[in-house]
C-alpha cells in the first residue's frame, strides 16, 4: 500500500523528520488504535492520532457531553450538550481526516464486552478517569497480549506509562487492584483542565514512538508531572513476578467483581 498524493501533502510534516519518512506514514496508516475515553485526555489523543493519520480509530465512550465537560474536554462544544462523546468525537474527527476508518463503541467497557471490542486493534489506549476501568483495561490488555499506553490526570499533576504485557510493568505491578476506599476524582477535588490536555498529547506521542519505532517509549517507566512547578520525573519501575495480571501465575480471566 503506498501513500496517495494527498497523504504526501496532509502528512508532509511528519514525512520530513528523520525516522520517520514515507516508511513510518504507511506504518501510521496501517496502524490500529482504540481509545477508551473521548473525554480530558482523550481529547488531545484523538485530535493528534487524527491530524498524524493512524489509519484505524476506534473511540470508545458511554457517556454524554455535560457543561463541566467544556472546560478541559476539547473535543465537544457547547452544541454537542447531551450528545454521546463517542458521537460528538466522530464527528470532529472525521471532519479533520475524513480518509481514516474511525469505529465509535457508544458503551461503557465491562469485563463481559472488552475483549471483543479490543481484539482488532494493535495499540490500546486508556484515557478514562474512572479508576476501576484504569485496572480492567490494563487486566485486559495483558490478557489480550495487547500494548497498553495509559494515563492519569488529576487537580495539577498526572502519571503516564506504556506496557508491554509479560514484557514490561503493568498498572499492576504498580498499584495491585482497585482500592476498596473512596478515592479523590476530578469532580470532587477538581482538574486544571491544560493538565489533562498535557498527559493527553503525551500519550499520543507514546502512541506515534510505538508505531514508529522512533524514541524510547514509557515501558517500565512511569513518568510524572506537577505543573505547578513543572517538575517532570520519570521513575524506573520493574515488572513484578508475582504480580496478579502479568506475574508468572497472573490471571487467566477477568473477575467480574474486582471492577
Amino acid at each position: 500500500m503506498e501513500l496517495l498524493q494527498e497523504e504526501l501533502e496532509r502528512y508532509n510534516r511528519n514525512i520530513l523528520l528523520t525516522g520517520i519518512g514515507k516508511a513510518g506514514q504507511l506504518k501510521l496508516k496501517n496502524a490500529s488504535v482504540f481509545v477508551a475515553g473521548a473525554g480530558g485526555l482523550g481529547s488531545p489523543i484523538l485530535y493528534y492520532l487524527t491530524a498524524s493519520g493512524v489509519g484505524n480509530i476506534g473511540i470508545c465512550d458511554g457517556d454524554v457531553v455535560d457543561t463541566s465537560n467544556l472546560q478541559r474536554q476539547i473535543l465537544h462544544n457547547t452544541q454537542d450538550l447531551n450528545k454521546n462523546k463517542a458521537d460528538s468525537a466522530f464527528e470532529k474527527l472525521h471532519l479533520l481526516n475524513p480518509n481514516l476508518n474511525l469505529k465509535i463503541f457508544k458503551e461503557h467497557l465491562t469485563p463481559q464486552n472488552i475483549l471483543t471490542h479490543i481484539k482488532n486493534y494493535e495499540i490500546i489506549v486508556e484515557a478514562t478517569d474512572i479508576l476501576s476501568a484504569k485496572f480492567l483495561i490494563n487486566d485486559a490488555c495483558v490478557l489480550a497480549n495487547k500494548t497498553l499506553v495509559r494515563a492519569s490526570a488529576l487537580a495539577f499533576s498526572g502519571q503516564a506509562m506504556s506496557v508491554q504485557p509479560k514484557k514490561s510493568a503493568c498498572y499492576a505491578c504498580l498499584f495491585n487492584a482497585p482500592p476498596k476506599m473512596t478515592m479523590p476524582t476530578g469532580a470532587t477535588i477538581g482538574i486544571l483542565g491544560a493538565v489533562a490536555g498535557l498527559f493527553g498529547c503525551i500519550q499520543a506521542n507514546e502512541v506515534i514512538k510505538i508505531i514508529t519505532g522512533v524514541g524510547v517509549p514509557l515501558f517500565d517507566k512511569l513518568l510524572t508531572c506537577d505543573v505547578r512547578s513543572m517538575d517532570f520525573r520519570t521513575i524506573t519501575i520493574k515488572r513484578n513476578p508475582n504480580c496478579r495480571v502479568c506475574g508468572d501465575y497472573g490471571i487467566t480471566k477477568l473477575d467480574s467483581t474486582l471492577y
